[in-house]
């Protein structure tokens, strides 16, 4: 799976001499730093490398941060500066951060024009790093398999009937998995992660299994047991079998209150198995009375 993340900041330094129309230098000649990260996953050493030219993402947009202050590419706003946002070091010690803005555009525009992305506080964010204008880049090379180690709670397995069911009918197997969220901190960032089921694998015990299906499934009443649905199954041999799911989920994730961006690949988490007992029913016909003989085969408490 592949991800791709345009970063583009220019760091702050200290101002110049202000010039007569309110600017001062950035301290960087013109330009500023720009560093564009693609990456994909090789699928033989399973490290991340430069993807190809013209590489696409699962994301239509493309995002990059902004010194707060900025006006162009080598000049800061000096009457923006009194009332920029404050990044204090977390801890003592550290580093201030940087304030930026996020920017948001759509990839497949050439040349696109830049809009402020609305963050939930509709304002500027704050990176912490030495390199501010590396650590995005960092982040998207190790996401992938941190999201993967995340505490995410698997879907709750269950069966209709259960404990037991009956052979050659349809026993209704569904999942439970809800979206969870998480905020974690990677590299000095606080990173806040959102990790949505997609799809399900069913093991039945018996050899047979279902996925991966998009489908949870979903309880029935008790009317309705026996009715094939999308993930039921039938047993056709008696005995005790274990039931198990893997559900799939995706992932998002925003550093520092920015933007979201797609985690590439998935993360399966497993559910603790179940067991079934199946159970074969026999249907006899009987000719006595109970009501004139209560001893006849076939009559309550009769063995």
């Amino acid at each position: 799976m592949a991800i791709a993340l345009n970063a583009i900041l220019v760091t702050s330094a200290a101002p110049a001499a202000a010039s007569s129309d309110d600017r001062v230098s950035s301290g960087y000649q013109q330009g500023g730093i720009e560093v564009t990260a693609r990456w994909i996953r090789d699928p033989e050493t399973g490290e991340f490398m430069s993807a190809p030219l013209n590489h696409v993402s699962d994301d239509p947009n493309q995002y990059k941060a902004e010194l707060q202050c900025q006006v162009d590419d080598n000049a800061l706003d000096k009457k923006c500066l009194p009332g920029q946002v404050q990044c204090p070091p977390r801890e003592p010690g550290e580093k201030p951060g940087t304030p930026v803005i996020w920017k948001v555009a759509p990839k497949a525009v050439s040349n696109p024009t830049w809009t402020d992305w609305k963050s939930g506080n509709n304002g500027p964010s704050c990176l912490y790093d030495q390199r501010p204008e590396d650590v995005l880049p960092r982040i998207a090379a190790r996401i992938e398999s941190d999201f993967r180690n995340l505490p995410v709670k698997p879907a709750d397995l269950a069966t209709q009937p259960s404990p037991h069911t009956l052979k050659g009918a349809e026993t209704n197997i569904f999942a439970n998995a809800v979206e969870q969220q998480f905020d974690v901190t990677i590299l000095g960032q606080r990173v806040h992660i959102v990790a949505t089921p997609v799809e399900y694998t069913y093991a039945y015990g018996d050899g047979n299994s279902l996925g991966p299906t998009p489908f949870a499934g979903g309880p029935l009443p008790e009317a309705e047991w026996g009715q094939k649905t999308r993930t039921s199954h039938v047993y056709q041999q008696t005995g005790d079998f274990q039931v198990s799911v893997t559900t799939t989920f995706r992932g998002t994730y925003s550093v520092n209150g920015g933007p979201n961006m797609p985690i590439p690949g998935t993360g399966q988490f497993a559910s603790p198995s179940q067991r079934v007992s199946v159970w074969r029913s026999i249907t006899r016909n009987y000719a006595d009375n109970c009501i004139v003989n209560p001893r006849g085969e076939g009559c309550p408490g009769v063995p």
